[in-house]
């Protein structure tokens, strides 16, 4: 059975939840006064979900964090308050996905705090289908063709064409919740924060395969937000920080660095990477990232098998190519210590449970769909650089 994906804040938890019949148990994300404080698997019985049943859970689940909101707001103690929000362009990189691009920008036309301008960024495309949707549907939206494929292209020719501060990063298929931006904004007073990341929660989880993502390799990390620096957190232990799918990048700063690294993510050999290897140069140069997770945003996972075990294998390439250009290009020897660690301490437990038929194991073909993806990570990334550097796409 599919799981329902519910928005319920404390202060209006309603006297029951109905029209839940297709579903046995529903993912509520908590809100306390709009901000996000933590979310609860709640049970439903006969398609509803019981008033005073659920405020039990939510309460239960959500913490002390809400009572740490209360006295702020009591208190009137908001450190943001008066700080001057930098402008910003917002950048979707696309490809070939306007259903899923259509709503993405559609939620961006409800922001508590709007850009300086939003711009699409189509990458290599196959039709015109992404043009026509931004002029036709969207006439002040800035359409860019990136002829070169790969994200990191598109994330780079975004950086050079915008004109805000800050470039904020919003997948083509997630939609922003409406104080998304200004979660991200605010968070940039301190001229050493070189980027910030936000809180992604899934769209749906309607299938077998949404319901593993979410399990297997969640966006959200958790509901406090975070300070990262180099000189206290190891800048090759990205994984906690964020993801690209939601985050904000001072444009000056990511310039001055080099920018993304074309020869990793979406489109070439690595694919996936980009965002997290410059999550590490950005910490190994001294600079600071921030986890925000008022900064929220919704995601659609895979749905099918086959798009989840190819986006884990994306994933578990791209980690081993990120880690092998710190080693090659970098120097930083430290990064084979982590790539040994991730397997010694994640990777092979969950294959001695999953092997084991242990209670709350992983499915083999996910765990397998990784480690192959560690394999070819190193392979992948020698030969996408070597596409780089001869002047072909990925």
């Amino acid at each position: 059975m599919p799981t329902a994906v519910l928005d319920i804040d404390l202060e209006k938890i309603p006297p029951e939840v109905v029209g839940l019949h297709d579903y046995k148990k529903a993912l509520v994300l908590i809100r306390f006064r709009s901000r996000p404080v933590g979310k609860a698997v709640v049970e439903v019985c006969g398609g509803r979900i019981c008033g005073h049943h659920l405020r039990d859970q939510l309460l239960e689940a959500a913490g002390d964090l809400p009572w740490e909101f209360w006295l702020r707001d009591f208190l009137d103690w908001d450190e943001t308050k008066n700080v001057r929000l930098p402008s910003a362009t917002v950048a979707i990189c696309t490809r070939e996905r306007t259903t899923d691009l259509a709503k993405c920008l559609s939620s961006l036309q409800k922001l508590q705090t709007q850009p300086l301008e939003i711009l699409v960024i189509d990458n290599a495309p196959k039709t015109q289908k992404t043009r026509d949707l931004v002029t036709q549907f969207f006439p002040t939206i800035r359409y860019i063709c990136e002829p070169q494929t790969g994200l990191d292209w598109a994330r780079n020719r975004a950086l050079c064409e915008a004109q805000g501060e800050v470039v904020a990063f919003i997948d083509d298929d997630a939609i922003v919740d409406f104080a998304w931006l200004a979660g991200l904004l605010q968070n940039f007073a301190d001229p050493l924060v070189a980027c910030v990341t936000g809180l992604t929660m899934p769209f749906e989880l309607e299938t077998t395969s949404q319901e593993w993502f979410e399990i297997h390799c969640p966006f959200g990390k958790g509901f406090r937000r975070k300070i990262f620096k180099g000189d206290s957190h190891d800048p090759f232990r990205t994984g906690e920080i964020g993801a690209g799918v939601n985050m904000a990048v001072r444009r000056e700063k990511i310039l001055e660095l080099g920018g993304f690294d074309p020869a990793l993510d979406a489109g070439t050999p690595t694919e996936s990477g980009g965002d997290h290897e410059m999550f590490s140069r950005v910490l190994t140069h001294g600079y600071s990232i921030i986890y925000e997770p008022v900064a929220l945003c919704w995601h659609r996972h895979r749905r099918s098998p086959e798009e989840l075990r190819r986006a884990v294998y994306g994933y578990g390439a791209g980690v081993y190519a990120l880690l092998s250009r710190a080693i090659l290009i970098e120097r930083e020897w430290a990064a084979l210590k982590v790539a040994v660690g991730w397997f010694r301490h994640d990777q092979l437990p969950k294959l001695i449970y999953a092997v084991t038929r242990r209670p709350g194991r992983e499915p083999l073909d996910l765990l397998f769909a990784e480690l192959r993806g560690c394999v070819a990570g190193p392979f992948a990334y020698l030969r996408s650089r070597k596409l780089v550097s001869n002047g072909r796409a990925g």
